[in-house]
């Protein structure tokens, strides 16, 4: 039988256009399936960041944000700080520390909500829920710690200082400028567990001193396990950069509350708390 030229060449044209579509199909499969690869890839290494910030901002530390004058001039409106959370849990709160605190009732004014929009709200509480955020303070306090269980903290002596366990303590180094240590005078014992906090800005801050009507110190002391933890360093912003010192020099000739002289039970350990 006679062979057909053209029937022949047009069948050799159509195997070579489905080799070619084959070979374009292979093609675009490797490359979806490189690509499904690389975005697993990515996906993995965001939800394993995402899992890593939220463990660390749960149990190691936390950024906040600083939104009143309470603490100047050692924290200014705005600036940001990093707080461990191995305080008080696994380190031993102190005099001088500067903490973050859960409001212990009624010290803060209802904030008013800044509504963005529904998708950037659900962003920025996402965010700052796994800590890639600071935490913007609503419900939370800082201040530095004056007083521990026990302790005897009075304003004033003649010379205007606090006295804690019958010791004067120069707080100048740490306090705003002009600031006298207390236009509020007040005389109490610290119950236990809980601890006397006090505003670097002693005219503006609403602290322990207001919110203990009885004089006891039983109602304007903080609960040590409402202690989010210390703040440690400022990061922001960049030109204020610095470790926040605890000033321990300040307390370091303050006797402990067990001594005789003042009537009082010794400060209990961690594990009494």
């Amino acid at each position: 039988m006679a062979h057909d030229p053209d029937s022949a060449r047009a069948e050799a044209e159509e195997a070579q256009r489905e080799r070619a579509r084959a070979e374009r199909a292979r093609h675009e499969q490797g490359l979806g399936a490189r690509l499904g690869s690389a975005v697993k890839e990515v996906v993995v290494v965001l939800a394993m960041a995402l899992v890593l910030s939220f463990i660390v901002k749960t149990f190691l530390i936390q950024a906040f944000f600083i939104p009143s004058e309470s603490m100047e001039d050692t924290l200014l409106v705005g600036d940001r700080v990093v707080v461990s959370k191995l305080s008080p849990t696994l380190v031993d709160v102190d005099r001088g520390d500067i903490v973050v605190f859960d409001d212990p009732g009624n010290w803060l004014d209802p904030a008013p909500e800044v509504n963005r929009g529904a998708a950037l709200n659900a962003v920025r509480d996402a965010l700052m829920f796994v800590g890639l955020l600071p935490d913007t303070s609503e419900g939370h306090l800082i201040k530095r710690v004056i007083g521990l269980p026990g302790d005897h903290v009075q304003c004033c002596d003649s010379e205007g200082r606090l006295l804690v366990n019958g010791t004067a303590i120069d707080e100048q180094v740490y306090l705003r400028p002009g600031a006298a240590e207390s236009n509020q005078e007040f005389n109490i014992t610290v119950p236990q567990g809980r601890v006397w906090v006090m505003g670097d800005n002693r005219g503006d801050s609403s602290d322990s001193r207001y919110h203990d009507p009885g004089g006891t110190g039983a109602e304007g002391s903080v609960p040590i396990d409402r202690i989010v933890g210390k703040a440690v360093v400022m990061v922001w912003p960049l030109d204020r950069i610095a470790r926040l010192s605890d000033h321990d020099d300040v307390f370091a000739d303050v006797p402990d509350p067990g001594d005789r002289a003042f009537g009082m039970a010794p400060r209990p350990t961690p594990s009494a708390r």
